[in-house]
């Protein structure tokens, strides 16, 4: 029987200490929840990161964390390529998952791991953090109690500018260890699950339209850590054909007959990480933006518009149950990891798992597969496709 898990005798550990790990980490040291230690690709790099990070235990591979009695649950902040392998495994180990998403590379690999821990009955969680925004909570309180009316249209973007210049270089743009989408696949997977969360609907079918415009890029022919301190040359760099999309547009079929459309790009000058939605109903839209995240815009056509600034007092139950800090006083991306893991922990803790998460789960991750699939498939055929 597994022992009972509380603050003071859970474990947890990390692998993966890229820019996404220490986010988990710092989430979790604000609930007062103790990270035992991290795993990384060989000693030496785990006992840097570990030292860095004050975290008392460094694991060379990720097995011997694995191996560790003391671990009870995992969180998974490495390339895309090792989410399947290395959830598989931690459930295999009697483990609860955290996974950033994708979940997996594919379809048949995310629905293995659904079935995987229904089997293990452990706790599953894909990291779709932007879900916690408590303004993000607000715009779906108000779209299923109805308040907006019979919804028409759902429509946004997400867009970046860090992958602008054909000199920018991150492992994403690697099909082997990020996948076959990647903008699409990176942020598009955000945007695509939020629009489920808030409407509440399903994508019933998909037409999307990509775009590579740096079919050559250039990549730094040593890693980047080499060049530290240095003004990069152009003979320091390597051409790297790239196949995955800088951009893609993409037409959604909703249930209920609701209409969507989607835009993705990292190529956007001047938006740093921008994830914007309108949902357009009968009686009112509402609209979104994550680079003012503590305000929520109500449109109305017989009476003046609102802005909703975030406030506790003023907010829907599931909105304040998201916020900790008065109105007037901003919550942003970093709190977001904090309130998942405060509703994952908690829902560990009270050790039901007989009980609908109210997090989002291997199945939600396997869902955004299935959809980004499909997408891939339009994109490549220039066809509707059914999800």
């Amino acid at each position: 029987m597994d022992k009972k898990l509380t603050k003071s005798t859970i474990g947890v550990g990390i692998a993966g200490t890229g820019f996404i790990g220490p986010a988990h980490v710092e989430a979790l040291r604000r609930l007062g929840i103790p990270v035992l230690g991290l795993a990384e690709i060989d000693l030496e790099t785990a006992q840097k990161k570990a030292a860095e990070m004050g975290i008392p235990k460094a694991y060379g591979s990720f097995e011997s964390l694995l191996a560790d009695p003391n671990i009870d649950v995992v969180h998974l902040a490495t390339p895309n390529v090792l989410h399947y392998p290395f959830a598989k495994a931690a459930l295999q180990a009697n483990k609860h998952v955290i996974c950033e998403k994708p979940l997996a590379m594919n379809s048949q690999e995310s629905a293995e791991l659904v079935k995987l821990a229904a089997e293990m009955d452990k706790v599953n969680v894909v990291n779709f953090n932007i879900r916690m925004y408590p303004m993000v909570q607000q715009a779906r309180s108000m779209v299923q109690t109805g308040e907006i009316g019979n919804l028409f249209i759902i429509q946004g973007s997400y867009l970046q500018d860090w992958l602008l210049f054909p000199t920018d270089w991150n492992w994403r743009l690697e099909p082997g260890a990020g996948g076959r989408l990647r903008t699409v696949g990176d942020i598009g997977s955000h945007w695509l699950d939020l629009m489920t969360f808030v409407s509440g609907l399903k994508i019933k079918e998909v037409f999307a339209d990509f775009k590579t415009f740096y079919p050559i890029r250039k990549k730094p022919a040593q890693p980047l850590e080499t060049f530290a301190g240095k003004v990069l040359q152009p003979s320091d760099y390597i051409d790297q054909p790239i196949t995955t999309e800088d951009y893609a547009t993409i037409i959604l079929h909703f249930e209920n007959d609701v209409q969507g459309i989607l835009t993705v790009s990292q190529v956007c000058s001047g938006r740093k990480n921008r994830l914007f939605f309108e949902i357009n109903g009968s009686q009112s839209s509402v609209a979104w933006n994550s680079e003012r995240p503590n305000e929520l815009w109500v449109g109305h056509r017989t009476e003046p518009n609102q802005v909703i600034l975030k406030d506790p007092a003023l907010l829907a139950p599931a909105a304040r149950e998201v916020t900790s800090y008065p109105g007037g006083h901003n919550e942003g991306f970093p709190d977001t990891f904090k309130q998942l893991y405060q509703k994952v922990y908690t829902y560990i803790f009270k050790g039901d798992y007989s009980q609908k998460p109210d997090f989002p789960t291997f199945a939600d991750g396997h869902y955004e597969m299935l959809v980004c699939e499909a997408i891939a498939q339009s994109a490549r055929e220039k066809v509707w496709v059914t999800i």
